[in-house]
C-alpha cells in the first residue's frame, strides 16, 4: 500500500510558574472571564497505536483546573474520531465515538495542588468504539483522541469550547490529540534510495550535514542518510553512525528489521534547503513511501508494511 500523505507530529512542552499573589495572572483571567475549566497537557506519553497489538495505547498525563481549583470536576470522557488517510481501501467514517470515562476519584493531587492523572485508550478500545471492521482501518490512518471534561454543575468542556488562548503555550489544553495507527512490521531488508538535487549530500537538520532518517525498531535506533562533504567528520552524521556518501547526488542504504519486531517507526529530520528526495522499498521491492524533493516535513513518516 502506497501512502502519499504527510504527518507532522508536534510535542508540547509545558512549564509551570508560581505567583506571589494568588488568583492573579492569565489563568485566573481566563477562568473568571468564561467561568470555564481546562485540562492542561503535562505530557503525551505515547501517540502511536499498533493495530497488531490491541493493548497498545494512547497515553496522556493531564491536570485539571477550574474556578474552584479542581473542586468542580466530575469526570473526563474519552472520544475518538477516525481520520481516514488511506483512500486505497475506501473512505471510512467514524466520528465522536465514546470510548470510556475517568471519574474524578481516579485523579490524584499534583505538585500544583490540582487534580492530575494519566489517561489511556488502547487500540482495541478505540477500534471497538468505531463499530468498523478491521478492513476499514489501515496503518497510516489517525485516531483523533478527544477529552471532554464534565463538571458537577452539568457543564462539559472539549475541543469545541477551547479558545486559542488555552490550546497552546502555558495552558497547553487542546482537549484533542492525534494518534497514528501502525502495525507490527514485516521483517526483512528495507531499501532507502536517497537523492540530493544540488549534489552536495544531505543537509537535513543542519546546514553542514545533519542527521539521517531514524528508524526506531523496538527501542533500538538505526540511522540512514546521505553523507555531506561539509560534515564535521567524513563518513558520519553530525552525531551518529555511518552515513553513505555515494556521489553526493544519489546513494543507497538499507535497514534490516528482525523477525519478531513489534514496532518500527521512521522519522525524517527535515530538509534545510529543499534539495532532498528519497524512496523507501520493502523486502519484496514494494514501494512504501516517496519523499518528493522539498516536500517532506520533519517528523514521522507513514511507512508501514504489516507482518502477515
Amino acid at each position: 500500500m502506497k501512502n502519499t500523505f504527510r504527518i507532522l507530529f508536534s510535542l508540547l512542552l509545558v512549564t509551570s510558574f508560581t505567583s506571589c499573589e494568588p488568583e492573579e495572572g492569565t489563568i485566573y483571567d481566563v477562568l473568571d472571564f468564561g467561568k470555564g475549566a481546562i485540562l492542561r497537557t503535562i505530557s503525551v506519553d505515547n501517540a502511536i497505536l499498533n493495530s497488531s497489538q490491541p493493548s497498545s495505547a494512547f497515553i496522556v498525563t493531564i491536570e485539571e483546573q477550574d474556578e474552584q481549583d479542581g473542586g468542580l470536576m466530575e469526570s473526563v470522557d474519552i472520544y475518538v474520531t477516525l481520520r481516514d488517510l488511506t483512500p486505497d481501501n475506501g473512505t471510512s467514517v467514524a466520528a465522536d465515538k465514546y470510548v470510556k470515562t475517568y471519574d474524578a476519584s481516579e485523579f490524584t493531587t499534583g505538585p500544583l495542588g490540582l487534580p492530575r492523572a494519566t489517561l489511556s485508550a488502547s487500540y482495541g478500545e478505540a477500534f471497538a468504539a468505531t463499530g468498523l471492521s478491521a478492513a476499514d482501518i489501515q496503518p497510516g490512518d489517525l485516531f483523533v483522541v478527544e477529552l471532554r471534561l464534565n463538571l458537577t454543575d452539568g457543564r462539559t468542556f472539549g475541543k469545541s469550547s477551547a479558545a486559542g488562548i488555552i490550546t497552546g503555550g502555558f495552558f497547553s489544553s487542546p482537549f484533542a490529540y492525534n494518534a497514528l495507527i501502525t502495525c507490527s512490521p514485516q521483517p526483512g531488508v528495507y531499501t532507502v534510495e536517497m537523492h540530493d538535487s544540488y549534489g552536495d549530500g544531505w543537509q537535513t537538520d543542519d546546514g553542514n550535514g545533519g542527521s539521517g532518517i531514524k528508524v526506531d525498531i523496538d527501542g533500538t535506533i538505526v540511522e540512514v542518510g546521505m553523507c555531506s562533504p561539509y560534515g564535521a567528520a567524513a563518513g558520519t552524521f553530525a552525531g551518529g553512525p555511518d552515513c553513505v556518501a555515494g556521489d553526493y547526488y544519489d546513494a543507497t542504504d538499507t535497514v534490516t528489521i528482525p523477525n519478531g519486531t513489534e514496532s518500527a517507526t521512521w522519522t525524517f529530520p527535515g530538509d534545510n534547503y529543499g534539495e532532498i528526495s528519497f524512496e523507501v522499498y520493502g523486502p519484496g521491492g514494494e514501494e512504501l513511501y516517496v519523499g518528493a524533493q522539498g516536500e517532506t516535513p520533519a517528523g514521522l513518516l507513514p511507512i508501514t508494511l504489516c507482518a502477515m
